[in-house]
């Protein structure tokens, strides 16, 4: 038995552990300071046209170094460079309570999201690594019950902060997890081989960074209309640098990432999974901000509650889905991840209405959450059996590339779609009443604007709703929500199909 093999049977829970507490950190700094913005933008008197900037400034810089984290992780040690991210996390958060002003912490928020790379997908590499195959499924498993507590958590428990202690409260909560994930992970975890004798792709990750970046941006930007330049012209640079990336990647001696991974079929499944279930749960927050606001009268307090239900349940669930991954194989997992996604979007779809009960809400969050970590659970031990030896680092960064591409789809897929159908119902309503549809259109054009103007922070107000007249606008609004829950609620049911049709029926050597 190897010294590292012995080491990693012994000291698998502080591994795992360690571990989790890093790859949380990516998911709570971020959400922290979304949820208390308000708070921040008053403080430090930030410029309304910086408030999205400000809040997504991190992501945009994971999204665009996230691969190549991957490859430099590979290629000079992954325990190293997640120790760095941890180290540079927990600087730069102690530095941003200090902000005087928003100028200072956009900075520090662009700084935070290059340590926070180093942070997606290093602890799924090292998992791979540094514990044993047959008991990486449960190690998997219970790092997405620990980002599902803390998640569900510290969210509620820092608006309380903020309240007692003032906003720069936000930014010691990062640190905190960071220093017990860098004693940890200094401690038990042990530094896989590396491989100084390989080339570092540069061009290649600056393809493929460029290619997410501009693609976020796009995605982001199609939620305030499609054919603006500010949306297509970054979505056409990321299909051309697409191009260019594959073309790069097929004649370099030594890429960033093997193309040929895509050929497998679990690989391809596995990432069109985690694509979807991201787009599924950035899209239903969308719904809850804009539904819970506008139509149900919840304050953005009672909307954060309804993720608090079942949190622990959802983890031991979670831990046992792990479990069954590594007894039978992920595809089993994964295909009931999807299905119990699919039943929650035709849950809201079903019992959406203005008069609605709102613990029917909460089944619905929590089975859009049961199924995204479930299905996560297996997906990540599928991607990771599919890495070569000596990859892990990038094949993990990988399945987060495809994840954060996820997520910036939901809100515009979802925002799409509902106006789409929006326009459709109101538009009928109009019709029934007698109204023109020059005259509904301008009943309802302030309303329309608030998601179009800034879709994560302002919702259709319910003042303007009232004055939309001759219009019954909450149960338009409603009958809108309904059908984008049904479109969206096929999208996992295909995968699902897809995982049954393709992924292995029997599981293979785990290495």
């Amino acid at each position: 038995m190897s010294t590292v093999g012995a080491r990693t049977r012994a000291t698998n829970l502080p591994v795992v552990l360690g571990l989790s507490l890093a790859f949380a950190v990516t998911a709570i700094d971020p959400l922290v300071l979304s949820l208390n913005l308000p708070q921040v933008s008053r403080s430090l008197h930030v410029p309304t046209q910086l408030l999205g900037l400000l809040s997504g400034a991190a992501t945009l810089v994971m999204a665009a170094a996230v691969l190549a984290a991957g490859s430099l992780g590979d290629v000079f040690g992954l325990k190293r460079l997640l120790m760095l991210g941890l180290v540079v996390v927990t600087v730069v958060d102690l530095l941003s309570m200090l902000s005087p002003g928003y100028g200072f912490l956009l900075t520090m928020r662009f700084l935070v999201g290059l340590g926070m790379t180093a942070l997606l997908g290093m602890p799924l590499a090292l998992l791979k690594v540094s514990v044993e195959p047959e008991r990486r499924p449960v190690a998997i498993g219970v790092l997405m019950a620990v980002n599902m507590v803390l998640c569900g958590v510290l969210p509620a428990f820092a608006g309380w902060a903020v309240g007692a202690l003032g906003w720069r409260f936000l930014f010691l909560i990062a640190p905190v997890l960071c220093m017990v994930s860098l004693w940890l992970t200094a401690r038990y975890v042990p530094e896989p081989p590396r491989h100084p004798g390989r080339r570092f792709d540069v061009l290649g990750v600056t393809l493929i960074g460029t290619t997410l970046l501009t693609l976020v941006v796009g995605l982001a930007a199609a939620q305030n209309g499609v054919s603006r330049p500010e949306t297509w012209v970054p979505l056409a640079i990321s299909v051309i640098v697409a191009v260019l990336f594959v073309r790069h990647e097929r004649n370099a001696r030594e890429p960033a990432l093997n193309l040929t991974l895509f050929r497998r079929a679990p690989f391809s499944v596995a990432l069109s999974a985690t694509l979807t279930l991201n787009l599924l749960v950035a899209g239903l927050g969308i719904v809850l901000g804009q539904f819970g606001s506008a139509v149900l009268s919840l304050s953005p307090e009672d909307i954060g509650l309804l993720f608090l239900p079942g949190t622990l349940l959802t983890a031991g669930v979670v831990i046992l889905a792990g479990r069954l991954v590594g007894k039978y194989t992920p595809r089993p997992v994964m295909v009931t991840g999807l299905l119990v996604m699919t039943a929650s979007g035709l849950l809201l779809a079903g019992t959406a209405g203005p008069a609605m009960a709102v613990w029917l809400l909460v089944p619905a969050v929590w089975m859009c959450n049961l199924g995204s970590l479930v299905t996560s659970t297996s997906v990540s031990e599928t991607v990771l059996s599919e890495a070569p030896p000596g990859h892990s680092g990038t094949v993990a960064s990988v399945q987060m590339a495809f994840a954060m591409t996820g997520a910036a789809f939901g809100p515009t897929v979802y925002i799409l779609l509902f106006d789409l159908f929006f326009q459709r119902r109101w538009l009928a309503d109009a019709k029934t009443r007698g109204l023109t549809a020059h005259n509904a259109e301008q009943a309802v054009d302030a309303v329309r604007s608030g998601m179009a103007q800034n879709p994560g922070g302002s919702v259709y107000d319910p003042n303007l709703l009232r004055q939309a007249s001759g219009l019954d606008i909450g149960l338009d609004f409603t009958d809108g929500l309904r059908l984008t829950m049904l479109t969206v609620s096929i999208l996992p049911l295909v995968v699902a199909t897809l995982a049954w049709l393709l992924m292995p029926r029997r599981g293979k050597p785990r290495g």
